[in-house]
């Protein structure tokens, strides 16, 4: 079985990106799951906090060691968006594959300093383990919101990110490029789209000289998430169309059953509303570019 970082150097060769799901249970990764499967390709599970303290972290680490066993399918763990030294050092010690420490929030020299010590403290849990810094804040919430929140930061400049990831060691960077954590409620509605900026993608790549992640990849225009890794993008963020799918596959099966209470007979329909966006995305984000469409 190959590494993490191996799959990444892998999609990078081939100009195509590693999707990246959020779970919160096991609707959720066995619908990420069966859609790798499918597509014989390799898939990054996430678990942010809250997903973890739902779940349990060497339960979800447990689950998907034994789905990659089991089948012999690249499927990895990722932390996401990790706030502090003590959960990101957890997670290396559960074995997850990937941590991403995340204190994009904080002024820059802070979070400089701050991420360079976990990736110090992780690497020497860990050698083999990956850890993603952040810089530019996008936002908190993979939800829906009303309106862009505002305290987001300005788009990376290719100077922060250079200095970003030669200060602090990371294995992979996620820049602000003019994507948002979450979705507006007329993207839900299919009125409106984000836009993210691949010239500036290409510049930070060229920069920077690493893996870099595209977080808030949901509601993003389809042709810009192909140019956003033809850029130079090798992860790709995907949660809030999952939970949008996730409830409108349970709400539908409720109005077809409304008498029925037995949780396995309700729950495969979730999985395949949640199954079809993240088999959507998979075939988007390993779709060579001409037979991409918008």
């Amino acid at each position: 079985m190959k590494t993490l970082y191996q799959c990444l150097g892998d999609a990078e060769k081939r100009g195509a990106a590693v999707g990246h799901f959020n779970i919160s249970d096991l609707v959720g990764l066995k619908a990420v799951y069966q859609a790798a499967k499918e597509q014989a390709v390799p898939v990054l599970v996430g678990v942010s906090e809250g997903e973890s303290d739902f779940i349990g972290a060497r339960q979800a680490a447990a689950l998907v060691r034994s789905l990659r066993d089991s089948d012999g399918i690249a499927i990895y763990l990722n932390s996401d968006h990790t706030h502090s030294r003590e959960r990101a050092r957890a997670a290396a010690l559960a074995g997850f594959d990937m941590v991403v420490f995340d204190a994009s929030a904080k002024p820059i020299e802070e979070n400089l300093r701050e991420t360079r010590k976990v990736v110090q403290e992780l690497k020497n849990i860990r050698p083999d383990v990956l850890v993603e810094g952040e810089i530019g804040f996008i936002g908190s919430s993979s939800s829906i919101h009303d309106e862009i929140p505002a305290n987001m930061s300005p788009m990376t400049t290719p100077e922060e990110a250079r200095q970003f990831v030669r200060e602090t060691g990371v294995d992979i960077l996620a820049p602000a490029v003019g994507n948002m954590h979450g979705m507006l409620k007329q993207m839900v509605l299919g009125k409106s789209e984000k836009h993210i900026d691949p010239a500036r993608i290409a510049a930070i790549k060229g920069a920077a000289g690493t893996f870099l992640t595209l977080h808030g990849g949901s509601g993003t225009n389809r042709t810009n998430l192909v140019q956003a890794i033809q850029a130079g993008i090798t992860i790709i963020h995907i949660n809030t169309e999952l939970r949008v799918a996730w409830r409108r596959g349970l709400d539908q099966v409720m109005k077809q059953k409304p008498d029925e209470i037995v949780p396995y007979k309700l729950l495969p329909p979730v999985v395949d509303s949640v199954r079809n966006v993240v088999s959507d995305r998979l075939q988007l984000f390993n779709t060579k570019p001409a037979s991409a469409s918008a």
